[in-house]
């Protein structure tokens, strides 16, 4: 299957077939003869275009699938349905032919291109000129807003402009706060006066990973009054590692080696807002990330009013921190978003997303429910 470009050049007023002809060529001198061409192309495919690509290309001329350019990715499978690529696929795998079940599909995308609320989130990052740094975090927001009816919109904050100017310059009227996760030093008092100005306003807030880890600084800082409350992989000699190492880690040189890196099981506390996020106790979710949540302030950090609602199975790891004084406040030590999908978005990200609507709609003098599917 050989997904090619068929570009329209205006000045000529017609679509060219030779970029497909030669990339086949090319193939060919290396072995390879494509069955399937899906022809990326910004408008209909004529039927003398396709029956010239067949020709040049010896590929049938049902075999010549056009993929039209759509306003979001998640329409290209129904596209592709429409112009039969899983028929010809089925037919030469010599497969079972039988009528796909798309129906929740169509359903999202209906969804998608129809809203009922309009949503902005502040995603607050170090690395938000390289937006796709963070394209995992957007994708999970917008398959939470698909879900909710939402119409999602995503305001992007530099984090360092925080450390030098007020939050409310950058942060005053969105719906919603993420933190996300990231490495290193810089940046990282702006994401924290980002995660103070959530709480403060009570505006919904999910901290990842790193984003969890500011969130224990700030409220060390700023609730439990430890001045100097530091990560220690940004202070090594900080009196206050709040964040730190496991024991076991502290004299470990081969860095790579102690790197939480890949899925492990969670225990969602019962009576939290994780455990009604989730809707079961146990739960897999991908780490990636050396230093922890320090023990050594857990019942500070409970008796301040926080709460624990995930932790390791054997309660050693602190997975989920949460505030249960607002209406939206959790934050994880793991990545959430590399497990949502489209049609599953993760428990964590609906529920920001529908808290963002159901403030907005508030503050709008709107009271009732918001959809959720």
């Amino acid at each position: 299957m050989h997904v090619t470009l068929i570009p329209w050049i205006a000045s000529a007023g017609e679509l060219k077939t030779k970029p497909t002809q030669h990339s086949v060529k090319e193939l060919r001198s290396i072995g390879i003869q494509p069955d399937i061409l899906v022809c990326r192309c910004d408008r209909q495919l004529p039927e003398g275009i396709k029956e010239k690509l067949s020709a040049f290309c010896d590929v049938p001329v049902e075999c010549v699938i056009p993929c039209i350019d759509a306003k979001s990715i998640y329409e290209v499978p129904l596209i592709l349905e429409q112009e039969g690529l899983a028929i010809q696929t089925l037919s030469l795998l010599q497969m079972k032919q039988q009528p796909p079940e798309l129906q929740q599909w169509q359903t999202l995308v209906k969804r998608m291109y129809n809203p009922q609320h309009r949503v902005e989130v502040a995603i607050v990052g170090k690395y938000v000129q390289l937006s796709d740094a963070y394209i995992s975090v957007v994708e999970a927001l917008r398959h939470a807003a698909i879900a909710t009816r939402g119409e999602l919109h995503i305001r992007w904050i530099n984090s360092e402009e925080l450390e030098t100017e007020p939050p409310e310059m950058h942060l005053q009227g969105v719906d919603a706060i993420v933190v996300p996760g990231g490495f290193g030093s810089r940046g990282i008092d702006g994401k924290i006066a980002a995660i103070k100005y959530a709480r403060e306003r009570q505006i919904p807030f999910l901290g990842l990973c790193l984003g969890m880890q500011c969130c224990v600084i700030e409220w060390a800082r700023n609730v439990a009054k430890l001045k100097d409350a530091q990560s220690a992989e940004f202070d090594e000699n900080c009196l206050n590692p709040v964040i730190n190492l496991l024991p076991e880690q502290q004299d470990v040189v081969d860095l790579g080696g102690t790197m939480r890196l890949g899925v492990y099981p969670c225990h969602i506390v019962p009576n939290t807002l994780a455990f009604k996020l989730y809707l079961e106790e146990k739960t897999l979710e991908r780490h990636r990330h050396r230093y922890e949540f320090n023990n050594a302030y857990r019942s500070l950090f409970l008796e301040s009013g926080y709460l624990i609602g995930g932790t390791s199975p054997d309660g050693r790891l602190v997975e989920i921190v949460e505030l249960p004084e607002h209406p939206f406040f959790i934050a994880c030590q793991f990545h959430p978003e590399f497990l949502s999908r489209p049609n599953t978005p993760h428990p964590l990200f609906k529920g920001l997303v529908q808290a963002a609507i159901t403030r907005s709609r508030k503050l709008d003098g709107l009271t009732a429910p918001v959809q959720v599917s």
